[in-house]
């Protein structure tokens, strides 16, 4: 009873000082660059009252190369990235990030790249690398390269062995947590939203598109994180608004546990209770080895995809028997859950899309199948041009035919080519009888856009 009343008070007391920093944070004026490519926080900056609580800031920040915009952007893309034993995955990952992103994107987005590594030597081959390669985006504001110097941080040796870890993994761990909280105070004023990022992942195209998607999909509910990755914090979005009082948490308490177990607690603190999280994933690990010690690191997010459908807004539809709760419409959503269906199936069952404007499709993609069974066996893949409203059901006419499953997939990249206008619905035609049940996991479709009709 003493231990479960200890754990409430430490919980309650936490929740005050967070709320009292928060109160504060809310207050101050955001980060000023005022011209100088020096960002320093100044200790004094604390209400003298929190300063019994908290470790104190008094760093300064350098720019070692970029140039800061006049205005806030819309996301701020953060990484640390330090010197491995084993690989190099930098320069891949910020090709990745610029390359999946349209000139347009790319106005509305700056890149931060924290180069946290405490070897000079390093810092100066990187920068020339990343200053050779990424020149035009320096020169546009659209990345910048930051250093802290080492005597800016806390004791890095000597720490707490919480989870019995080994004092260099202690301290490398503790080391990263200190790298983000600097990397996030230093863009709390960028922009309006704020992304993490590892320095080994590749994006997916146009993600920012679809975290502003995201973001206008949850309106005016109250949320801490959303999660564009199932992976550690790669993938973490933040409103701006939030990274002060995130960074100071994150130094707070840099020696007790890894930084994703204190993004968890950041969350739950600010009262956001559930996960939010989004699939498919935006952002893939792409590293083989690990920074820590170089290990072998064989870390996926299997729920990533290179292109996100863009699946327009449709009604779904099947006269297959559905199974419990696995209803059709779960094919189309992009999410984890499936369409199941009972046998027998036979030539007269269908999958049937409609959308409610018509669409020029670029590709169309179906996923059948589980773990190598219940595959759709035979089926035609058609698109209609026509709807028919009824009184209890719309029904579509004027098929074309895009082509047949085989081995229970199917995937036309050239849809456009084969059916060049505009079409009403896509259906799945079952063109044989099958025995067994069947499992449709996905069902992708890319349209064009009208700014890309030529």
């Amino acid at each position: 009873m003493r231990c479960h009343l200890k754990k409430i008070f430490l919980l309650a007391a936490g929740l005050l000082i967070l709320t009292r920093v928060y109160i504060y944070m809310r207050r101050a004026e955001s980060g000023n660059l005022k011209g100088s490519l020096t960002w320093i926080w100044d200790k004094e900056t604390w209400v003298e009252d929190l300063k019994g609580h908290y470790l104190h800031f008094n760093i300064s920040i350098k720019v070692l190369a970029g140039v800061f915009q006049p205005s806030k952007k819309y996301l701020t893309v953060g990484l640390s990235s330090v010197k491995r034993e084993k690989g190099s995955y930098l320069q891949d990952t910020l090709q990745s990030i610029f390359s999946a992103s349209s000139e347009e994107e790319l106005d509305q987005m700056v890149v931060v790249v924290l180069l946290s590594d405490f070897d000079v030597s390093w810092i100066q081959q990187t920068l020339e690398k990343i200053t050779d390669e990424f020149h035009m985006r320096l020169s546009k504001g659209q990345l910048l390269v930051i250093h802290a110097n080492e005597d800016n941080y806390p004791p890095l040796t000597g720490l707490k062995r919480n989870f019995n870890d080994a004092s260099d993994r202690v301290s490398f761990r503790s080391k990263q947590n200190v790298d983000y909280s600097y990397l996030l105070h230093f863009s709390s004023n960028l922009s309006q939203y704020y992304i993490m990022l590892e320095d080994d992942v590749s994006c997916s195209k146009n993600f920012l598109t679809s975290i502003r998607e995201h973001v206008g999909s949850v309106g005016n509910s109250k949320w801490v994180t959303l999660e564009f990755s199932k992976l550690g914090y790669i993938g973490k979005l933040y409103q701006s608004r939030d990274l002060p009082i995130l960074a100071r948490f994150l130094y707070n308490f840099y020696q007790e546990m890894p930084c994703d177990f204190l993004l968890s607690h950041f969350h739950r603190l600010l009262m956001q209770e559930k996960v939010i999280r989004f699939r498919p994933s935006l952002f893939q690990h792409m590293g083989t080895y690990s920074s820590f010690r170089g290990t072998f690191n064989r870390l996926k997010d299997e729920d990533f995809v290179e292109e996100v459908a863009d699946n327009p807004p449709a009604d779904i539809s099947t006269n297959i028997e559905t199974y419990q709760t696995n209803t059709v419409d779960k094919a189309y959503s992009q999410g984890l859950e499936y369409f199941w269906g009972v046998s027998p199936i036979g030539t007269e069952n269908y999958i049937l899309v409609v959308f409610h404007e018509p669409v020029l499709i670029s590709r169309a993609q179906i996923v059948t199948g589980l773990d190598g069974k219940d595959e759709l066996v035979y089926a035609d893949v058609e698109l209609g041009k026509t709807l028919v409203k009824k009184e209890a059901e719309v029904e579509c006419s004027g098929f074309d035919k895009l082509g047949s499953l085989q081995q229970g997939q199917f995937n036309e990249a050239a849809v456009q080519k084969l059916v060049p206008a505009t079409v009403a619905c896509l259906r799945i035609r079952v063109t044989a009888a099958q025995t067994t049940w069947v499992v449709v996991r996905k069902i992708q479709v890319w349209t064009v856009k009208a700014d890309q009709i030529t």
